[in-house]
């Protein structure tokens, strides 16, 4: 939470973590408590927040409460005091603009929101509940504003909930997923994690631009264990994508492999016919290497199968020839198309 915050009297924060347990760790914590010290009256929260509490540790007159780290009143995120406040399914409070939200949503955040909500008690505005946890909740509104949630590391399961949530509130995807946009590059943060399931996301929205560099994380994935319901979800489009990226390196990697390296000219000790035992060496490790092709397969893991090849040579050119048709090969495997 910011330093320098201005806050109600009625509303003080304390550094004590939220009791409501969260899916994923988090760097900084989504909500932290607030006790709440004025008059019922005044409290802009439910009772309900301080069940559980001893009766001992807070006068009647408090309350403790969830609020969120970065929504909260005071927050230097607008130009005016927030006149909105989202209520999480685990009762976390976030203090937002309706402006903001309302020029975000295409259905009045699915017609929870007024056109012009009418400012509550002391100027904070509705209260509305949502059926979303805290964290998904708070992915939306970071999308809303147009801010990184980077740092709070959400986890691949929130971070699908709350795409599926903005598209139930009304907020557009292909715009706030866009690139360059800090929702795109928090799907791109994750994509090492779960390549097939923010693939599938991107291909569910047909969001070619997010698939592209996604699609290079999914290398690694056989393509033998795609299931009916995966390729379902992914539909045909995107799933012929991923297939022909695939099938398409291991065809390139074959035809890379199969040229064996240039003979040079004979001389005393090494003829045309003692470089046949280097050509037929060759053609016997290429052949391994392409029978295990793989489109993910690494430069080292092609050294580590041809380079030995050279221990069994005893011409120097020879081995001058086949370490140039292996600098060669990985230079060329190294500029095959590795996305859809």
């Amino acid at each position: 939470m910011s330093d320098s915050i201005d806050t109600p009297d009625w509303l003080q924060f304390v550094s004590v973590p939220s009791g409501a347990a969260t899916p994923n760790v988090a760097e900084k914590p989504i909500a932290e408590r607030a006790t709440v010290t004025a008059p019922a009256s005044q409290i802009p929260t439910p009772p309900i927040s301080s069940q559980g509490s001893p009766a001992e540790e807070q006068p009647e007159s408090s309350t403790i409460v969830s609020v969120s780290t970065t929504f909260y009143p005071g927050a230097n995120i607008g130009t005016l005091p927030p006149d909105l406040i989202f209520l999480s399914s685990d009762a976390v409070f976030f203090y937002v603009h309706s402006n903001q939200v309302l020029s975000a949503s295409e259905n009045g955040f699915k017609s929870l929101l007024p056109p012009k909500p009418i400012k509550g008690r002391d100027d904070l505005g509705p209260m509305i509940s949502v059926p979303e946890h805290s964290a998904v909740l708070n992915i939306i509104l970071h999308t809303v504003y147009n801010m990184s949630c980077n740092h709070y590391s959400p986890s691949v399961e929130t971070l699908l909930a709350a795409v599926e949530a903005l598209r139930k509130y009304g907020i557009p995807i292909t715009k706030y997923m866009a690139p360059s946009t800090p929702l795109y590059q928090t799907v791109l943060a994750l994509a090492p994690i779960a390549p097939v399931e923010l693939y599938t996301l991107a291909a569910k929205y047909d969001l070619y631009e997010l698939a592209v560099p996604i699609s290079s994380h999914l290398l690694g994935f056989p393509l033998s264990n795609m299931t009916d319901d995966m390729a379902a979800k992914m539909g045909p489009v995107y799933l012929k994508r991923m297939f022909f990226l695939h099938l398409g390196r291991v065809d390139a990697l074959k035809r890379l492999l199969l040229p064996p390296p240039h003979p040079h000219g004979p001389t005393l000790d090494c003829d045309f016919t003692e470089q046949k035992k280097l050509t037929r060496a060759w053609a016997l490790a290429s052949a391994y290497l392409a029978w295990d092709a793989r489109p993910d397969l690494s430069a080292s893991s092609m050294e580590a199968a041809l380079g030995p090849l050279g221990e069994h040579l005893t011409c120097e050119l020879c081995r001058q020839t086949l370490r140039d048709r292996i600098k060669q090969l990985v230079i060329q495997w190294s500029v095959v198309k590795t996305t859809i």
